[in-house]
């Protein structure tokens, strides 16, 4: 797997993903009945950091996904999602996330999962954990344990406080090598080249597909269809 490395690529091209969103034909504004602790699991288009990617990690049921954010606050119909991204950890409107990635219908590529009812006991704590990482740098080694947050990181350590130190996401030791040749993909060689760092190949960390396949997550809604996706929504029992 990838492992956190999952989630460079969304931010990668958050710097561009304005543009574009004019043509996309969906509307954000969903009937979905979004809940707070709900992880939207995202497949955005970048380029060869998100092919590296999508090469080697795994979503639910065949998805490929770069990003993710949990929805922190509901205020009335406005719904904030709290993510790590380029600039650090901060709370994106709802429209503002759906509006980055569109699949053929011009839909979103975002399922929702939501956590099982033992886990979600643990949201409360977790949503105050994540929201005390505002203003947090984003973390652009993806190494795990320190100041800096990556996407899935930030999601990890916010149930891992909520969870009295104790993971609810596993984490796996990560590659940046194509699979199918052993060698570090040219994408990867680069970036940590710019940064003047090793690749910090087979280390712990995590990614949204690996996430999205956790027993605590089930998919109760699908924006639109990401790549690769090939399963289905859970009813939701009101």
């Amino acid at each position: 797997m990838m492992d956190r490395i999952a989630c460079l690529a969304a931010f990668a091209l958050l710097a561009v993903s304005a543009l574009g969103c004019a043509a996309l034909h969906h509307s954000p504004a969903d009937d979905f009945p979004l809940q707070p602790g709900d992880l939207l699991f995202q497949d955005i288009d970048c380029g060869p950091l998100c092919d590296a990617i999508e090469t080697v990690t795994q979503g639910v049921d065949g998805a490929h996904f770069s990003h993710l954010g949990m929805v922190s606050r509901i205020e009335g119909r406005r719904v904030w999602i709290i993510e790590a991204v380029s600039a650090g950890v901060v709370e994106t409107p709802l429209r503002t996330f759906l509006r980055r990635s569109a699949d053929a219908g011009g839909n979103p590529k975002v399922l929702v999962g939501r956590l099982d009812a033992k886990t979600s006991a643990l949201l409360p704590g977790a949503i105050a954990a994540a929201r005390a990482c505002l203003g947090r740098p984003y973390d652009r080694i993806y190494t795990i344990d320190t100041s800096t947050l990556y996407c899935s990181e930030l999601i990890y350590e916010a149930f891992r406080e909520a969870n009295s130190g104790q993971a609810v996401f596993d984490l796996a030791p990560m590659t940046f090598k194509d699979p199918a040749t052993g060698e570090t993909f040219p994408a990867w060689s680069d970036y940590y080249a710019e940064l003047k760092t090793p690749i910090p190949e087979g280390q712990p960390g995590l990614n949204p597909g690996g996430i999205s396949r956790s027993p605590h997550v089930r998919i109760v809604h699908a924006y639109g269809a990401p790549e690769g996706w090939h399963g289905h929504v859970e009813e939701v029992r009101q």
